[in-house]
């Protein structure tokens, strides 16, 4: 009951306070009126029409001035002196030139023939060590022979000696990949055979 009673008497008083807001900031929005002044005199700009002519001072040049321009005088002359030839022989001023005998080239007394050598290796692969030897702690030695062609390149690869059949293989690979300068006979590249050689299979500690 009390809220209804509260309800009625603050809508009338509610409705009295917005009116009253409403016209003060009617009161604060519109300014003043303001006088407008009548303008001063008026600007008048006049177009003249008519185009004033100018008048150009022309200068007359005639043929006859042209020719009477003196040219430029010519450059001097300057006298070139001709080089006095020396009286005096080459050999009295530089010394007495030294006469040399000409070098008698005989195709038999010549030769170029290249020195005899024998193969030297250019790529030497150490080989794999085979897991399975690494596995059981196993260290050996194999010694294997081989031939190298006239190419460098290692055929005929025969194993003479292994502590251990399990290093054979893996040594024989590695020949496989080395890389020979031929052997050079009369200048001639050819076959080198029986080429020894003995890898060493060791642990690293």
């Amino acid at each position: 009951m009390g809220s209804i009673i509260r309800i009625i008497v603050g809508i009338p008083i509610a409705a009295i306070v917005t009116v009253l807001l409403f016209n003060i900031m009617r009161i604060l929005i519109i300014p003043d009126s303001v006088e407008i002044e009548e303008g001063g005199d008026q600007l008048r700009i006049s177009i003249n029409d008519e185009v004033a002519e100018v008048e150009a001072r022309r200068r007359d040049t005639t043929i006859e001035d042209v020719d009477q321009i003196d040219p430029p005088p010519p450059p001097p002359q300057i006298e070139r002196q001709a080089a006095e030839q020396p009286t005096e022989g080459l050999d009295t001023i530089v010394g007495q030139i030294p006469e040399f005998e000409a070098p008698q080239l005989a195709s038999d007394n010549v030769s170029f023939s290249v020195s005899d050598r024998d193969a030297q290796p250019l790529v030497r692969i150490e080989p794999s060590y085979p897991p399975r030897a690494a596995e059981r702690g196993l260290e050996g030695t194999c010694a294997v022979r081989f031939d190298v062609t006239p190419d460098g390149t290692p055929t005929n690869i025969t194993i003479l000696n292994c502590s251990s059949s399990m290093f054979e293989r893996a040594s024989i690979r590695a020949v496989e990949r080395w890389r020979y300068q031929p052997r050079i006979q009369d200048g001639v590249p050819i076959a080198r055979r029986g080429v020894e050689t003995e890898f060493v299979f060791q642990l690293a500690e």
